[in-house]
């Protein structure tokens, strides 16, 4: 029953162009998602690995609503909270507290409520001495605790993790999976790409093999690992 899923995409496939460096001014066309078809339950913890270039993060922002496919069809039950990149929703010329408004604006959160939830936000992220200072002068590592903080508080049905698990230092990195562990056990939707295959065959239910934009496998974190794992090379 359509309860069931929390994500269903169905032939979607998204293009990108290119300028050739010859002088010619042409352009290439090239597939990054190709006819891509799988569906998501609710409460699956779900690993997409593959090469860098291979379609991962395309992949992410297309559920997302970031790109919008050339064809095919998404549909998507319930809120989502994504984590594609350190600061992707956020804007550098406005403050820590500015952009947790912002984005919950973006996920249909009232300010209001954002409001109640400031504290709680600013405190795990460990940005306290920061919170009123531009985006634009924060490191990698506190937009990351920044963006993944503001995430969790905001209560999502569907997370979507790109990576950033492994950003931060040891002691954030730390609370930050204890937090994703949290959110697992409370039975979400975690979509996540990592090249820590370690990492995807612990946390994940079932694992998507992604290669050139077309998707090879899906299926046991193990089988679907050691078949990536014994391609690695082709």
């Amino acid at each position: 029953m359509i309860e069931d899923f929390a994500i269903k995409v169905e032939n979607i496939s998204k293009k990108f162009s290119t300028s050739s460096k010859d002088g010619k001014n042409k352009t290439h066309e090239f597939y990054v998602i190709d006819n891509a078809t799988f569906e998501i339950n609710k409460g699956e913890t779900i690993g997409i690995i593959g090469k860098n270039g291979s379609g991962k993060t395309t992949l992410l922002r297309i559920i997302s609503g970031i790109y919008i496919p050339d064809k095919g069809k998404i549909e998507v039950y319930g809120k989502i909270a994504p984590l594609l990149q350190i600061g992707v929703g956020f804007y550098n010329d406005v403050s820590a507290i500015e952009n947790i408004f912002l984005y919950g604006l973006l996920l249909g959160i009232k300010k209001v409520n954002m409001k109640k939830r400031i504290k709680d936000i600013i405190e795990f992220a460990e940005l306290e001495e920061f919170q009123n200072m531009k985006l634009k002068h924060y490191s990698s590592g506190m937009k990351a605790r920044l963006a993944f903080s503001t995430a969790l508080q905001v209560e999502p049905d569907i997370l979507l993790v790109d990576e950033i698990l492994s950003v931060g230092d040891i002691g954030f990195r730390k609370k930050s999976f204890d937090a994703f562990m949290k959110f697992k056990n409370e039975n979400k939707t975690i979509l996540l790409t990592s090249h820590n295959l370690g990492t995807v065959k612990e946390l994940c239910d079932r694992v998507i093999w992604m290669n050139k934009g077309k998707i090879e496998a899906i299926g046991n974190p193990d089988d679907i690992i050691k078949q990536y794992k014994a391609n690695a090379h082709n």
